[in-house]
């Protein structure tokens, strides 16, 4: 009988079989020579160090090359290293910080062929770029890459020691073309796939601003990573230009809004929100704005109907154009107040459900003419200032609000009328209070003469003196009639 039929292989054996097989297919999948990759160190022997490579295979490096200054070894077993591949094969990964130290020139010829930094001093800034020694050796290494930024001082460069790929090596090794750039640019790219391999919408995360453009800001998350905020998320307060809230250097709490793909293959567009990671600044505005209280706010703008006053960043209140003043009547908010200006504001009205605040700036500086009674007697003389002159007399301001009316027959009745009539806007005049009408808001003004304020009352009962001073009176209104006056 066929023996294969007689003992046919076991279910055991057959998996088995696959198992190694695939052990011995994968024994150093996905390594490459020249790759970097993080390990954990595992072990540490008389002249090896090994480390696991996250693979069927563990990695091998030289004791040496972990050594400090002292000559004493820098790592420990569960310490992580970054390491690059020189070699691998089926059965071993040998691993290096970097070629360095004394070779020949097959060495570096080797480390080109399979893309293998090489670790190398900048010597020297020339033109172009950077004189830089690798293994007593001069290379070139072109100014665009020595960094993944734009270089503005090639000099603070120069004395450091860097890891190199060598993409050009002639002429049996006098033409040798460094990059450092391409190695920091497969890290940082690593790093910005791990990083948002992490991120998740509505996350709250810290970062820094490093361009601001006229519609936002851009704010880095981590290397290789930006997101924008756009000026409408910056901050609660309306913004005329995103510098009003935000310098480049600062450090902002944000808010990821979204993340969606770029327009270039492998990009992501991530939107955030400086605003939306502080919270609505209306949720505890109850606890800062009372019916009552007396705040000051800031102007951010004007309306037709009013000016809209921000008392606090994101909550604002509107004062009506009917409480923005007792002293005069206003047709446009822009007569009292501007966008930007300091004013006090009065509480009128809060409510937090629909987010609105009324406010006065009239009430906040109280009405003028509450005591105009306690302030202005009759027969008081006041210092004041004429604010325009009509046909039938001159108003005359005596104090902020209070305007009071001097009658053209109280001028022509007086000594000193051609002087009065004279009087241009601003001009200081004295007057005294006839009488003082607060519910209508009008006072009544004369000269202070006596033929103004008290000739009757003498003429009535008062001495001869006073008799004659009115004679005297009568006699030089008179004389002004008949000569035109």
């Amino acid at each position: 009988m066929n023996d294969d039929f007689e003992n046919p292989p076991s279910e055991t054996e057959e998996s088995f079989a696959e198992l190694f097989e695939s052990y011995s297919a994968g024994m150093n999948e996905n390594i490459q020579v020249g790759d970097r990759i993080r390990g954990r160190v595992i072990s540490i022997g008389g002249s090896s160090v090994f480390v696991d490579t996250g693979t069927k295979v563990d990695g091998v490096v030289e004791r040496a090359e972990l050594l400090d200054d002292d000559g004493q070894l820098a790592v420990a077993v569960g310490d992580e290293l970054d390491l690059f591949v020189v070699a691998a094969d089926e059965s071993e990964i040998r691993l290096s910080k970097a070629i360095s130290g004394i070779g020949g020139i097959h060495v570096l010829k080797d480390a080109w062929t399979q893309k293998i930094p090489v670790e190398g001093k900048v010597v020297a800034s020339i033109k172009g770029g950077f004189q830089v020694e690798m293994l007593k050796r001069r290379a070139f290494c072109p100014i665009s890459q020595m960094d993944v930024a734009y270089v503005e001082d090639p000099s603070v460069y120069v004395g450091q020691t860097f890891n190199f790929l060598i993409k050009r090596f002639e002429e049996s090794g006098r033409n040798i073309v460094v990059s450092r750039r391409e190695i920091l640019q497969k890290e940082l790219d690593a790093s910005r796939k791990a990083f948002m391999a992490e991120l998740q919408p509505e996350a709250v995360i810290e970062g820094s601003v490093v361009r601001i453009v006229p519609f936002g800001a851009f704010v880095s998350l981590a290397p290789g990573v930006e997101g924008l905020v756009h000026i409408s998320e910056l901050s609660w307060s309306r913004l005329d230009t995103p510098e009003q809230a935000v310098k480049v250097g600062d450090r902002l709490q944000v808010k990821v809004l979204g993340i969606k793909a770029g327009e270039k293959p492998g990009t992501q567009k991530i939107s955030l929100s400086v605003k939306q990671a502080m919270g609505d600044p209306w949720i505890d505005a109850h606890e800062r704005v009372k019916v009552g209280a007396k705040l000051m706010g800031k102007v951010t703008r004007c309306a037709n109907f009013g000016a809209f006053v921000e008392l606090f960043p994101g909550v604002e209140g509107l004062v009506h154009i009917s409480e923005m003043s007792y002293t005069r009547r206003v047709m446009r908010p822009e007569e009292v107040v501007a966008p930007g200006d300091e004013v006090s504001v009065l509480v009128k009205e809060f409510d937090p459900d629909r987010k609105r605040i009324s406010l006065s700036i009239k009430d906040a500086e109280g009405d003028p003419w509450a005591d105009v009674q306690e302030k202005f007697k009759p027969g008081k003389p006041v210092q004041g200032r004429v604010e325009k002159k009509e046909g039938f007399g001159i108003f005359v301001n005596l104090a902020p609000g209070i305007t009071g009316l001097l009658p053209k027959s109280k001028i022509a009745a007086s000594d000193r009328a051609s002087e009065i009539e004279s009087l241009k806007p601003g001009a200081a005049i004295t007057v005294t209070i006839d009488n003082v009408n607060a519910a209508e808001r009008k006072i009544s003004l004369g000269t202070g003469e006596a033929a103004d304020d008290q000739g009757w009352q003498a003429f009535s009962g008062g001495s001869s003196d006073t008799l004659g001073s009115l004679g005297d009176q009568l006699k030089k209104a008179l004389s002004r009639k008949k000569n035109g006056g």
